[in-house]
């Protein structure tokens, strides 16, 4: 698919538009043009020759989308008209990738198309889970609420995965700390060591002759150390991409030890709070599972999923059919089912993320606490390990030579 940038006259108000659409040709783009009752002044092909830098400052962050969908809200509910409403935002907004799909969706609801219809010609920006709210606003006559409700969604959802990475992030740093001090020990001092025992013609302790061996094989071989480094990355990369890798790497996120309940914490919030905000906005039982499954993006949770909405279709309490799926903390069942008994399932879905969201900073700061002090021990010792390994030759050698 081609993107066009076109000028068309919109038939019903008489306005000139000026947007994109994607299409197969400039043909093809004047037909869907013509079909949303535009009539067509200038199409031309859009240029996507931007560097990759600029391709890659102008993607869509979560923060954009938040602020475009609060920004909307706020317009509709304040009376103003949709194609408006979306006027104005586009005005306001400054990516420039979402102010050319905010204006695609404009020209389509001009043409007669929903808002839903229209977010879902963008399935890369606006996920189902949008979708679903405003096509359930739109129903209900309450989108501005609808808008309202999955801007507080994205926001809850990218402050938690932010809170994760924040986790992960300190680990890395010092595991790449401990790869700068082995390498400049072994491509500076080691050689030292080597040509100090070479000078006084003594062999090497084992654990120093295997430092040296390696130091000469990477300074000798590093080019296919990256190679093999690289085409491993790679090969390894596109086998995530796979059913078989998505479903190792998911599988392991859930079971790594440490860091496996907070992923599990992660999905059980992310569930919860997803069918919470659906479920409140009218979003049928099924339709709500269908879509939170996707959500979690996690296949093995999203499979669990399934198999409990297949036992929901077939006259079975949400409670107990997730109940029986491994995959599940025991408090989702549980609060489910006094929601179901109490008639509000969706306010102890809110209750439940409110819990796992709640757990989930405590044991981000928990293991960014403890983990701080272990990983200064493996530094300690890694380091440690290298610096005896150096000295206690050179200890002996002058012990060897005092006598």
């Amino acid at each position: 698919m081609k993107q066009f940038a076109y000028e068309a006259r919109d038939q019903a108000s008489d306005k000139v538009v000026k947007a994109t659409i994607q299409a197969e040709s400039e043909t093809s783009a004047a037909r869907l043009l013509i079909k949303q009752g535009f009539v067509p002044l200038t199409i031309k092909e859009a240029s996507d020759s931007g560097s990759f830098f600029a391709q890659l400052t102008g993607r869509i962050t979560t923060k954009d989308k938040v602020v475009f969908t609060r920004q909307l809200a706020t317009l509709i509910g304040a009376g103003l008209p949709l194609s408006q409403s979306l006027n104005t935002v586009i005005e306001q907004t400054n990516n420039k990738k979402l102010q050319s799909v905010v204006q695609e969706v404009q020209a389509s609801v001009e043409g007669g198309r929903t808002l839903s219809d229209s977010f879902a010609k963008h399935p890369k920006v606006f996920n189902e889970v949008f979708l679903s709210l405003v096509a359930a606003g739109e129903l209900s006559g309450t989108l501005d609420e609808s808008l309202q409700r999955v801007a507080a969604q994205q926001e809850k959802d990218a402050a938690t995965v932010s809170k994760i990475r924040g986790a992960l992030t300190y680990p890395i740093i010092v595991l790449l700390v401990i790869g700068g001090v082995m390498a400049f020990m072994l491509f500076t001092v080691v050689p030292q060591v080597e040509k100090l025992y070479a000078d006084m013609d003594k062999e090497l302790p084992f654990l120093t002759l295997a430092m040296v061996t390696m130091a000469d094989f990477l300074a000798n071989f590093w080019w296919l150390v990256l190679i093999i480094l690289g085409i491993g990355g790679y090969f390894f990369a596109q086998y995530l991409k796979t059913e078989n890798g998505i479903r190792m790497a998911d599988n392991f996120k859930i079971k790594v030890p440490v860091f496996g309940k907070l992923f599990q914490k992660l999905y059980m919030a992310r569930f919860a709070r997803t069918g919470q905000t659906l479920l409140s906005t009218g979003v049928s039982m099924l339709d709500m599972l269908k879509i939170t499954g996707r959500s979690v993006n996690n296949v093995i949770i999203e499979e669990a999923v399934g198999r409990a909405a297949t036992k929901v279709q077939g006259g079975k309490g949400l409670s107990t059919s997730i109940e029986a799926e491994t995959v599940f903390l025991s408090l989702v069942p549980q609060m489910i089912k006094i929601g179901e008994q109490s008639g509000k399932i969706d306010e102890m879905m809110g209750r439940v993320a409110q819990v796992y969201e709640d757990e989930l900073d405590e044991q981000i700061r928990t293991i960014s606490t403890t983990i701080e002090p272990i990983l200064m021990v493996v530094l300690a010792v890694v380091a440690g390990g290298m610096v005896g390994a150096i000295l206690m030759p050179i200890y002996g050698l002058v012990n060897g030579t005092s006598v």
